[in-house]
């Protein structure tokens, strides 16, 4: 494929990150995809994107999977060709889109792994006084108890959490922002770190949580210590940052069984994401059945 094809990718990245304001790690993955398909053009002899047509997209999803890739991945980089040529149609550089007719591969869907309650509450009662203590106390604490993505974490600076109302305001996905409850323990956990904090962080910084040279922490920072405390606390499965998250949705589910408040309070977009997790609570939720609806078998 020309060159002068393949600078649409980067014009397009370039799009996805000033226009649509979209996170590293994403332009990352759709350009990784979209240099796959070039690679892809090549081998087929296809020299520029409106030579490509749906069949050319079938074809490539097929050897996707032949050369191992799950259909997770190529759901992914269909989503990426998809979006692509939109941009393209935009730019005027195509006439149609033959990726809107290509069907994605199905695939079972993986169900979020979470941590009981117990093991949670084991989790994060940390021991210590040490600054580090109080910054990874707060951090697990918050985690927990507002259900933030990583990214989301890491970019809370100071003015972020509203201690009289126990709220923290977090920017997600699309460059959105949306207000979360913080709960009790969260909050004595982040004003007893904002005490340590002085002592650690540079006099210009504005991030909420920073490493010991006193900058905004990293999110490889933070699943560093998020494993750290795992072992030390003697927890027995994997444990990462989005664990907490996907524990916080559960226990939220299992409690309320409010899928639209718990859509809201994960930033999610579309409620089938949320869905994901009504499956933890199914039994709950048969019992509270039998016992409520009017044609159900109660049992004396």
């Amino acid at each position: 494929m020309q060159s002068a094809e393949t600078d649409w990718i980067d014009k397009f990245i370039h799009h996805l990150k000033y226009e649509r304001r979209l996170s590293p790690l994403t332009l990352k993955h759709y350009r990784r995809d979209l240099e796959a398909l070039a690679g892809y053009c090549d081998e087929i002899g296809r020299e520029g994107w409106s030579d490509l047509d749906s069949e050319d997209f079938r074809a490539f999803s097929g050897t996707s999977y032949r050369r191992g890739l799950s259909a997770r991945s190529i759901q992914r980089r269909l989503s990426a060709a998809r979006t692509f040529f939109r941009y393209l149609l935009r730019e005027k550089q195509v006439r149609k889109n033959p990726v809107e007719s290509v069907p994605a591969p199905k695939h079972g869907k993986r169900l979020p792994e979470n941590l009981d309650a117990d093991r949670m509450g084991k989790l994060l009662e940390i021991e210590g006084d040490t600054p580090i203590v109080d910054r990874d106390r707060a951090i697990l604490e918050l985690l927990y108890s507002s259900g933030l993505r990583l990214a989301e974490l890491v970019d809370l600076n100071l003015g972020d959490v509203d201690h009289a109302d126990a709220t923290v305001r977090v920017t997600g996905k699309g460059n959105k922002d949306r207000i979360v409850p913080v709960g009790s323990k969260a909050l004595t956990a982040l004003a007893r770190w904002r005490q340590s904090r002085v002592a650690m962080a540079n006099p210009d910084e504005p991030a909420l949580f920073v490493s010991n040279r006193g900058q905004r922490l990293s999110p490889r920072s933070v699943q560093a210590r998020v494993t750290y405390w795992a072992r030390r606390q003697g927890i027995d499965s994997k444990v990462y940052p989005h664990l907490f998250r996907h524990s916080f949705a559960t226990h939220l589910l299992e409690s309320s069984h409010d899928l639209r408040g718990v859509q809201e309070l994960l930033g999610h977009a579309n409620i089938s994401t949320t869905q994901v997790y009504t499956h933890l609570d199914f039994q709950h939720l048969a019992q509270m059945y039998d016992k409520t609806h009017p044609r159900a078998r109660k049992k004396d």
